[in-house]
């Protein structure tokens, strides 16, 4: 852990999760040595990449192509109507940094795809989806899956999310739930469904929380799925 000495200023901004007895001097050095891949800076990603900056985890990667939409500020609270029209990586860094100008961040502006995943994936300890379709989502699982990387997964749709950690410890993937990607006509989204501004910041920030107890080595919800009904706030837990 010597390379993740913590400075007299990092004692400071993380003194609140230090003096927790799960996290303590030790474990805020794990979470500066983690490398965490965050897919989609969307209506998930900003939550869970606010968190993860915030907490000191000490590189964190972003993997999005999009371009800021006024759309988007119903949401993505990273974002300001200033930024409609610029990539949101660049926004991203330059927030995440002001925020935390401790944390290392790797930046891929780009459409993942089955010729770039692999390479990118591969230097991360951990993968959050954050990605708004099936088609990233099966392609991230299937490549943490060949990689043994765990995954830290959510999804979101008008009141109602969904969390889960795949491929921990030999804990199920998404193709043990769902083996076969469905056809994207036949899946209802938030483009065409809408979604609740504040649930993708319950949702993501539950990401966060759990990728953060991955790192720290702490119980996930590892073959167990969380159900969020945000309009009659209940909770329901499934086990696969």
């Amino acid at each position: 852990m010597q390379d993740n000495f913590l400075s007299g200023e990092e004692l400071k901004r993380y003194t609140r999760q230090i003096i927790l007895e799960e996290i303590g001097y030790d474990g805020q050095q794990k979470l500066k040595a983690a490398k965490v891949l965050v897919v989609g800076a969307g209506g998930l990603g900003c939550p869970v990449l606010q968190y993860l900056s915030a907490a000191g985890v000490g590189t964190i990667g972003i993997v999005d192509f999009d371009t800021v939409d006024i759309s988007n500020m119903h949401r993505q609270t990273l974002y300001t109507t200033n930024d409609i029209g610029k990539k949101k990586t660049v926004v991203a860094e330059k927030r995440l940094k002001e925020l935390n100008p401790e944390n290392h961040l790797a930046i891929f502006d780009l459409l993942l795809n089955e010729n770039n995943c692999e390479d990118i994936l591969k230097d991360f300890d951990i993968v959050v989806d954050g990605s708004d379709n099936f088609l990233t989502r099966y392609l991230v699982n299937d490549t943490c899956v060949k990689l043994k990387k765990p995954l830290v997964y959510g999804s979101i749709l008008k009141f109602e999310g969904q969390l889960t950690v795949f491929n921990y410890r030999g804990s199920k993937n998404l193709r043990d739930l769902f083996p076969d990607s469905p056809n994207p006509e036949d899946v209802p989204n938030c483009n065409e469904n809408g979604v609740m501004g504040t649930l993708p910041a319950i949702i993501g920030s539950m990401m966060a929380h759990e990728t953060l107890k991955l790192i720290l080595g702490l119980e996930v919800l590892a073959n167990r799925m969380i159900i969020f009904d945000s309009l009659q706030m209940k909770m329901q837990e499934i086990n696969y």
